[in-house]
Parts: structure tokens; C-alpha cells; sequence
């Protein structure tokens, strides 16, 4: 598929093509472990390429490569890699190109198993860690070493919606040679592409938005070709975290309604979030496209769309109110996990937070405690009628 069709075109048609068999229009799911092969082609690892036939599943596999050539697509990637979960997507990139002795930077507030690697595993096997706030570009200038490698960045952070200025940070990242990593799970491609930014890695949850259902787990890189074949060998093939060919079938079925639906989750969550702002029981409304998002500015000029993702304070008792919206919701969800079609909504007590996920500053948790004060409600605005969800709520909320 040409890299100049529209974003919608590609994904619908990118990576796929009709079954010249068959003629099927829709992608196969193919599911078999192994492959007929030519006697001559080699079973290493060390020969492995572009141009290796399917041999073995955990290699390569039809339906996982579809899938991977549309994500590179839509992320103007030179390349792409299927992952088991996101998770095994973010630490297999850290395991790949972090040795001992080196230096990792990541955002003081990041997705909550990767901060927890970065705390607890890393530092174990030898590898230095700084948590920085990369909401401020300066912080990442102070706290770059000589042995710094990478520096981790997520934007829109969870669960607080902070941002951080990809291009700003690419910029500074590269003048001290290390090179930069991008968790873009809440923008998505539809609103923010990191790589056109600068930055060197993309990775993705593709059990959020990308995949877009809640019925399917995967993640993925995104990056340099000549990196990700490095990556592939060493930690996809060796390591073996490969995503399940259903699971990236179903992905790719999620992907071609990714623009339309992200259309729809921005324009429900731009409503509940202005229903919010104005309700007498809540504090204070953290969302990318309200004027009132304390970076407004670098959101509208980062994102061409604002997702569907709300954090949000309250009032009063907000650990009473969490068991009141679970034991009363009807049309949303009390649950974790994000980007579904259905809205999910999950209260994240800040001194939870700061025990188990982020070992913050003193500046640093002052920080955090301005988006999130005591705790939030983190919100995944589904794709339901918005007049029904802001009922449910207000039935919830009396």
C-alpha cells in the first residue's frame, strides 16, 4: 500500500491483501506452528532476514505479519513488531538495548508495570535509573549522564494525562546520544505519531485502542528496521514473547475502524468531560482537550486527536464514592484496562500509587498531586450514547 494514501485507506488496506487462492477479501487467520519448507533454507536465528521463508511460527507467521505491516503503515514506521502484551513490548525494548553500567531515563509517572520494572528489575542487574518529569524538557537536560542510553517517555501519561514534548525531548535526547522510546498507547496514530517527531521507538498496548474490543492482548514496537531485526532475533525469536496469531487477527480486525472510532471516543469524552467540569461533586477534570488542561497548548499542537481518556477528582469521600459507582454503574464499567468500546472506570488512590508504582521527589509528587490530588478516577469514555453515560453517572453519583 503507497505511503500516500489516507490514513483511513491504510487502515483498512495495508498489510493485506486478497488470498490468491481463494481469493478471500478478508485477512486468513492462520494458525499453524510450522510451515513446508525448502531443504536449503537455514534454522538459525543468525540467518535469519527479511527474505527467510515462514518456517516456524515464533519466527514469523502470515496473519502476525499483516498485522505488523499495517501498524508500521499507520505509524510511518520503517518496521514493526508483534508482541505477546504490551508489557513484553516496553521490557524486551529496555532488555534489548540496556546493558549493565548503562544509564535508563523514564518519565517520573509511566504505565504502572513498566515503572515497576524500571524500579525493581533493572537497578537488580545492574542497570542505573532516574525517574524525570519530561513535562519539562530542562529536567531531562540535568539529568542526562555519559552512560546514558535511552530515555522512556509516555504521553498522555497514565493515569494523570500529563504530556511531555516529544520533539523537545527527541532534540535534547540526541545531542547526549542516547536515544528515545515513546509509549503513544493513549494518543494512538490517529492523534500523535512519535517517530515524525523524532523520537526512535514507538511502542503500543495494542489491547487498548488499536485493538479496540477488550477481547484480545498484544503489543508492539515500532522503529528503524535495522533496530527491530536486532530485536526480533535477539528477544522476539530468543525470548519468545510472540503475540498469538488469533490474537493478531483479531487486532487487525480492530485496526481498520481505529480512525472512526477515535473520532468517536474523542467526541464522547470532550462531552462527559465538560458535563464533569460543571458537577458540584467534582474537584477538578484533567483532559487533553479542555482549555483548562494545564498543557494545552503543547496538546493542541501534539495531537490531532485527544482520545478518549478522563481523569478526574472529587469531592468528599472518594474511596465511599468508587464502591458506590461499582455497586450502582449500568452502562459503564467499574474495571481497569483502557481504549475498549465500552467505558471502564477505575478509582487510583494517589498513596497506592506512590507505594507500589512510582518512587517520586518531593517536586515530583507535588507534581503528581497536582493532576491527581488524594487520588482520580480514571476514565475510558466507551463508545455508548453519550447522554446515556453522563445518566449512568449522575445516577451513580447521588
Amino acid at each position: 500500500m503507497k505511503q500516500e494514501r489516507g490514513f483511513a485507506t491504510l487502515a483498512v488496506h495495508a498489510g493485506e491483501v486478497p488470498d490468491p487462492n481463494t481469493g478471500a477479501s478478508s485477512p486468513n487467520l492462520v494458525m499453524s506452528t510450522t510451515y513446508v519448507t525448502d531443504p536449503d533454507v537455514s534454522f538459525s536465528a543468525e540467518d535469519f532476514g527479511e527474505n527467510t521463508p515462514f518456517i516456524y511460527t515464533r519466527w514469523g507467521n502470515p496473519t502476525i505479519a499483516q498485522l505488523e505491516q499495517k501498524l508500521a503503515s499507520l505509524e510511518g514506521a520503517e518496521a514493526a513488531i508483534a508482541f505477546a502484551s504490551g508489557m513484553a513490548a516496553s521490557t524486551g525494548l529496555l532488555l534489548q538495548f540496556l546493558l549493565p553500567g548503562d544509564h535508563l531515563i523514564i518519565a517520573d509517572v509511566s504505565y504502572a508495570g513498566v515503572a515497576e520494572f524500571a524500579k525493581d528489575y533493572l537497578p537488580a542487574r545492574g542497570i542505573e535509573v532516574s525517574r524525570v518529569d519530561l513535562s519539562d524538557p530542562q529536567n531531562l537536560q540535568q539529568a542526562l549522564r555519559p552512560n546514558t542510553r535511552l530515555v522512556y517517555a509516555e504521553t498522555p501519561a497514565n493515569p494523570i494525562l500529563k504530556l511531555t514534548d516529544i520533539a523537545a525531548v527527541a532534540a535534547i535526547t540526541h545531542q547526549a546520544g542516547a536515544r528515545l522510546i515513546v509509549d503513544s498507547t493513549f494518543a494512538t496514530p490517529v492523534a500523535t505519531r512519535p517517530l515524525a517527531l523524532g523520537a526512535d521507538f514507538v511502542v503500543h498496548s495494542l489491547t487498548k485502542y488499536i485493538g479496540g474490543h477488550g477481547d484480545a492482548i498484544g503489543g508492539a514496537v515500532l522503529g528503524r528496521a535495522a533496530d527491530l531485526a536486532i530485536l526480533r532475533k535477539e528477544v522476539s525469536i530468543h525470548l519468545g514473547g510472540i503475540i498469538s496469531p488469533f490474537n493478531a487477527w483479531l487486532i487487525l480486525r480492530g485496526l481498520a475502524t481505529l480512525p472512526i472510532r477515535m473520532r468517536a471516543h474523542e467526541e464522547n469524552a470532550l462531552a462527559l468531560a465538560r458535563w464533569l467540569e460543571q458537577h458540584p461533586q467534582v474537584q477538578r477534570v484533567i483532559y487533553p482537550g479542555l482549555a483548562s488542561h494545564p498543557q494545552a497548548d503543547l496538546a493542541r499542537r501534539q495531537m490531532q486527536n485527544f482520545s478518549g481518556m478522563i481523569s478526574f477528582q472529587v469531592k468528599g469521600d472518594a474511596a465511599a464514592l468508587a464502591r458506590r459507582f461499582a455497586e450502582r454503574l449500568e452502562v459503564i464499567h467499574y474495571a481497569v484496562s483502557l481504549g475498549h468500546h465500552r467505558s471502564l472506570i477505575f478509582y487510583l488512590s494517589t498513596r497506592d500509587m506512590l507505594r507500589t508504582s512510582f518512587m517520586l521527589s518531593e517536586a515530583q509528587e507535588a507534581t503528581y498531586r497536582s493532576f491527581a490530588g488524594d487520588g482520580i478516577f480514571r476514565f475510558s469514555v466507551g463508545l455508548e450514547d453519550a447522554a446515556d453515560l453522563i445518566s449512568d453517572l449522575e445516577q451513580a453519583f447521588a
